[in-house]
């Protein structure tokens, strides 16, 4: 187990700290029998953010950014990945079953003085990760290595780029890095089933412990802050029915994302991370299925990775959902060649 210093606060304390946002996300690690893995999670976003689902196969040349001194790739794994205002990739799997998402933090701050590192634009962070690794401590070991800098241009309605990556393996083990100061927190473990937002996950953790001593089944937070969603996450996730059987599994975490979603239509901005749920997905690691949920349909659809043309040389895929357009069952079928490599945002 790694992590950093646990913080010793009060909840309260933790929830005063957070500075106002009002984006949010929640994301939950099911640690089932016989090796189901499931990871869910939230897109809680104050508009619209344009998602939609693409298929990266092997093989595609990457870079991290507009300028030579960066990173530069070739894709290892093929992956299904969710798009924001397609500029920038916000969740996905890949076909290892190795799961990604970036967060909001309003904390993150990844500048040095003087930092002449490559640059690794956000946007493009979490593909490199699903294309590059297929386990949490690949990720982690090359991670920790700290090659590059983050470069974060803000988003196109005008919110500063401050995110966390959360990453969780076929296996269970999941891997939370922040950036806080300039520097890289990572958290590694199986225990790290739960990530929110503000605060940074050392004080989520402390608010977390705080809520344990209480007690989950006499009772448990219930707003939408983020330090109370991560709570009703932790308790939820490991008090739903734990099977093998994926139709029991995936609509027990579908059932705990909803728990800690915001109802549509509800902004606040002047309170902490706060945003109407824009949409959830489901990650079945052991069967390698991607389920998605938008918020305005009333079907779960899905993509099977195994039905997928993943093989180097095949064109990148994308599902549209920013339309009328509407799905159900494997929707592997529906994705269509793009007329152009994804753009990513990149500031330099």
């Amino acid at each position: 187990m790694k992590k950093t210093l646990l913080l010793a606060v009060c909840g309260a304390c933790a929830l005063t700290a957070a500075p106002p946002a009002s984006d949010a996300c929640t994301r939950a690690v099911y640690l089932g029998p016989d090796g189901m893995i499931l990871t869910g999670r939230t897109m809680d976003w104050r508009e619209d953010p344009r998602t939609n689902l693409y298929v990266f196969p092997r093989g595609i040349e990457r870079r991290g950014a507009l300028t030579d001194r960066t990173v530069f790739w070739k894709s290892k794994y093929g992956s299904v990945s969710a798009a924001g205002y397609d500029i920038g990739i916000a969740d996905g799997m890949n076909e290892a079953g190795l799961v990604a998402s970036l967060l909001f933090l309003p904390e993150s701050d990844y500048t040095r003085p003087n930092d002449t590192r490559p640059v690794m634009g956000l946007s493009i962070w979490t593909q490199y990760v699903l294309d590059n690794f297929a386990t949490v401590p690949e990720v982690v070991a090359e991670l920790r290595k700290e090659r590059f800098r983050i470069d974060a241009p803000d988003l196109p309605n005008g919110v500063a780029s401050r995110l966390h990556l959360a990453v969780t393996d076929a296996s269970g083990d999941t891997a939370v890095f922040e950036y806080v100061g300039g520097e890289l927190r990572i958290y590694e473990g199986r225990q790290y089933q739960v990530l929110t937002n503000s605060p940074t996950y050392d004080l989520q953790l402390a608010v977390n412990d705080y809520w344990r001593e209480i007690g989950g089944t006499v009772m448990l937070p219930g707003t939408n802050r983020s330090s109370d969603r991560f709570v009703r996450a932790s308790f939820y996730i490991n008090a739903v029915e734990q099977s093998a059987d994926p139709k029991i599994a995936v609509p027990a975490v579908f059932s705990v994302m909803r728990n800690v979603s915001v109802p549509y239509g509800i902004t606040t901005p002047d309170k902490p991370n706060i945003a109407s749920t824009r949409w959830r997905s489901v990650c079945d690691q052991k069967r390698k299925i991607y389920y998605f949920e938008p918020t305005l349909e009333t079907e779960i659809f899905w993509v099977d990775l195994s039905t997928v043309d993943f093989r180097e040389g095949a064109p990148e895929m994308k599902l549209p959902l920013t339309g009328d357009e509407r799905y159900s069952g494997n929707a592997a079928s529906e994705f269509r060649p793009t007329d152009r490599p994804f753009a990513f945002l990149f500031g330099v």
